[in-house]
């Protein structure tokens, strides 16, 4: 009975019907009231759905329930992790730390906390008690460089890495990580070929991990071939002329293009606006929006077909969700706000937006081809089915490829409004960038939005970049791929419709 339970839950999940997830777990519980890993997944399902006081009585009770309460409290700081709501993490954390046996990992995981909020010397501080818990221990090394880097410490940086780098490591990430960190200390030096080197050290770490998430790549590109090519602008057409239909109408745009684009930077500019409140890199849209309309169809379903039968109760339905789910994770009602959306990965999700939020205006971040994938294919990301086509640059040029021919489809067969917004234009003149995209928003100029980098410093930054965005803008970045050119030599025919395409001949 309690097996199936969970194995019920576990189906839930993957249909990303979360309210049966948590009903199942529930009644997994009631069957097992003292069972502390049920009480940790029920939490960490309370937390995804931002019922924070909800998972902490659950995490509480695991606590309770558990011999371990160190190696407990570091599980629950673990399911924190993707929370919308850092100070749970940091809590349990602290409670790890305060435990006699406290550990090198609590500390490491503490510390990369605080280096996301900027508490740079606490960070260090950790660090170093880590060490001293463990000397050899990699995951601390690796932090130490880190932010050894972001002090532009480089020097140190690289010596501290070299001392273990050669060396096994157990953790597989935690070593392909310190790989791509002496790539970017090497890249920063302009020692080109060096950097190169310790990326393809890297990604030689994770390849054996690949298959796996290559083969559900194979999949996606698949079907959302047959979705390019049996879009219409018939079909788009015949969506907006249902906008009447929906209400109430919402102040929606979504900003998406392929990642490393400069969504991160437009971001934060827009959101340190009055009148605007992004959301950054959520999968809501897929989870309460699309995910719903899909239940009751096939499991093969594709896309167009499943927006195709919704009726207008279900889009209406998947409306408020969006939005409901939206102001929970933001902890702050949107109100009359301009809601921005950003997220490369829904570039593809394009026709859900036509389909459901028929008034949305779309913000498509444009940025050198061959910039792109080379800042792709240096970025450190844990696997999944879509970073492992950044294991070589081939599969990151056919990464591009396959998205942006993606926009360059639905681009003239929409009735919607879209702005493309060049990466190297915002680097030039902020300034001029920021009011052409506002005035296509329709929302008054407002001067704080050139004083992004300290609006920035003022929240939790989730990107890969968020380093970079707590900055002012800087140049360094555009025609980042000359130092790369011969390594991308061989590809650059596979990108040229696109240098051309957008202008970067």
């Amino acid at each position: 009975m309690l097996n199936r339970r969970l194995q019920a839950a576990e189906a839930a999940w993957e249909h990303k019907d979360f309210q049966e997830c948590i009903e199942m777990l529930e009644s997994a519980r009631r069957l097992a009231p003292a069972n502390a890993s049920i009480l940790l997944q029920l939490g960490r399902i309370h937390g995804l759905g931002y019922d924070y006081a909800a998972a902490e009585r659950c995490f509480e009770q695991a606590l309770r329930f558990s011999p371990r309460k160190t190696e407990m409290l570091t599980a629950i700081s673990d399911s924190c992790q993707n929370f919308r709501n850092p100070n749970i993490a940091e809590r349990y954390l602290r409670l790890a730390l305060e435990q006699p046996d406290a550990t090198p990992q609590a500390c490491v995981k503490l510390a990369e906390l605080y280096e996301r909020l900027r508490r740079l010397p606490e960070a260090a501080q950790l660090v170093e008690r880590a060490l001293k818990l463990n000397p050899d221990y990699a995951a601390a090394l690796l932090v130490r460089a880190r932010l050894a880097r972001l002090a532009g410490q480089l020097e140190t940086a690289e010596q501290g890495l070299r001392l273990f780098i050669t060396k096994p490591i157990a953790d597989i990430w935690i070593h392909a990580q310190a790989w791509y960190e002496l790539a970017a200390i090497l890249d920063r030096q302009g020692r080109y070929d060096e950097a190169m080197t310790a990326l393809l050290a890297a990604k030689g770490r994770l390849q054996p991990q690949a298959p796996k998430h290559r083969a559900e790549l194979k999949i996606l590109r698949s079907r959302l071939q047959v979705m390019q090519t049996n879009v219409s602008a018939e079909m788009f057409q015949r969506w907006s002329a249902n906008a009447p239909n929906l209400a109430p109408v919402r102040r929606l745009a979504l900003l998406c293009g392929h990642a490393r684009s400069g969504t991160t930077l437009l971001e934060q500019v827009l959101d340190a606006h009055p009148e605007m409140i992004s959301a950054e890199e959520t999968t809501h849209f897929v989870d309460y929006a699309f995910a719903p309309l899909r239940r009751k169809m096939p499991a093969d379903a594709l896309m167009l077909p499943v927006l195709e039968a919704a009726g207008l109760p279900a889009l209406q339905q998947a409306r408020e969700s969006y939005f409901r789910f939206m102001e929970l994770s933001l902890g702050q009602p949107i109100s009359g706000r301009w809601l921005l959306d950003k997220n490369p990965v829904l570039t593809f999700m394009i026709p859900g937006f036509l389909r459901i939020f028929p008034e949305t205006k779309f913000l498509i971040a444009l940025r050198d081809p061959r910039d792109v994938v080379m800042s792709c294919f240096m970025q450190p990301q844990p696997l999944n089915p879509i970073t492992a086509a950044y294991l070589d640059l081939e599969g990151t040029v056919e990464d591009y490829a396959a998205i942006m021919s993606l926009w360059r489809t639905f681009a003239p067969l929409m009735p919607a409004p879209h702005l493309e917004i060049r990466y190297e234009d915002m680097v030039e003149d902020l300034e001029s960038v920021a009011r052409r995209t506002l005035d296509f928003l329709g929302v008054t100029w407002d001067p704080q939005v050139l004083g992004f980098d300290d609006h920035a410093r003022k929240k939790l930054v989730r990107s890969p970049t968020y380093a970079d965005v707590t900055q002012p803008v800087y140049k360094r970045a555009v025609g980042r791929w000359r130092n790369y050119q011969k390594y991308l030599e061989p590809h650059l025919e596979k990108l040229e419709p696109f240098v051309k395409a957008f202008g970067y001949e």
